[in-house]
């Protein structure tokens, strides 16, 4: 008798918390992205390559220890919540569709070259409008180019796979469905910004972190927002597409822009988010704040915490 009772009293426990998951999902998703990252980069932020709290290191990979510091974590939180909330609200043929969405390559040709070239053209651009830069500019060696394309897909198979099929897939589908794009995009824009956050406690952010530095990225990461639901929207909801046009945003800045500006003067860094954020305001325009989505649009209104869901 007492396990029937213990057993029913388990099975409404679950049922509880799967209603409440299928009223709240994006609240759902944003939460566990959260927390299943932080707690993953917790070691890292104490370790000797963060604070200094824990007396060891993370091992060096390719590029220092990013991949091993800052991919696990970056995978399971994004990642295990979209499959989560996905197979609760949705499942088996929510996770079909889902992993559907993962391999649509039937983008237009446009938007590929879209992502690939124009993200590098604004960046340049951006940083040729700053002091001192035409004076700093130097062209890029033959092994810079040689070293672009491969790390690009390498980090379109580790950062683009590790967080776009949650961020954009999952909860920008999600609230494109509630909001206008531009709610949507600048709700997704900032809860993915504060995700990142932890991270300017490691060496992820640079030798040297300050609001200069914090500043460019929330600025940069809202532009790549509207640029990104652009693409997504004229792509077909093209996830790889997606992950094309964030990658090359990192893999441009990461491995060409430091050669293209060796020894600039540091107020050149926020040419990159100048030229990310004339991009964004072209797509906004352009657009007519539609940003590429398709039929009519949600009406613009104030979200509340219900609407999240």
């Amino acid at each position: 008798m007492t396990s029937t009772t213990s057993a029913d009293t388990g099975r409404a426990s679950s049922n509880r918390w799967q209603a409440l998951i299928r009223r709240f999902p994006l609240i759902t998703f944003f939460t566990l992205a959260n927390s299943i990252s932080w707690l993953a980069w917790v070691p890292y932020i104490l370790s000797l390559d963060g604070l200094g709290v824990l007396d060891f290191r993370y091992p060096d990979f390719i590029a220092g220890n990013q991949l091993t510091a800052i991919l696990p974590g970056a995978y399971l939180g994004p990642l295990a919540a979209a499959f989560t909330v996905t197979s609760i609200t949705e499942g088996r043929e929510g996770l079909r569709r889902w992993r559907k969405r993962l391999f649509n390559f039937r983008a237009p040709v446009r938007w590929y070259a879209f992502a690939l070239l124009a993200i590098p053209v604004a960046i340049t651009l951006g940083t040729l409008q700053m002091p001192g830069a035409e004076e700093s500019m130097m062209l890029p060696s033959i092994m810079v180019l040689a070293v672009y394309f491969p790390m690009l897909v390498l980090q379109f198979f580790t950062t683009g796979l590790a967080e776009e099929p949650g961020w954009r897939d999952f909860a920008l589908t999600r609230l494109q469905n509630r909001h206008h794009p531009m709610v949507a995009t600048g709700i997704l824009g900032v809860l993915w910004t504060i995700w990142h956050l932890p991270l300017f406690l490691t060496p992820w952010a640079g030798p040297v972190v300050d609001a200069s530095v914090i500043g460019q990225f929330v600025i940069g990461a809202m532009s790549m927002s509207f640029l990104i639901t652009l693409v997504y929207n004229k792509g077909r909801q093209s996830l790889p597409l997606v992950m094309v046009l964030h990658c090359t945003v990192n893999n441009f800045s990461s491995v060409v822009w430091p050669q293209l500006f060796p020894e600039a003067d540091p107020r050149l860094a926020w040419g990159p988010t100048l030229g990310l954020v004339a991009l964004a305001v072209v797509a906004i325009v352009a657009s007519r704040g539609k940003l590429g989505y398709p039929g009519s649009t949600p009406s613009v209104t104030t979200p509340k915490v219900e609407a999240l869901a």
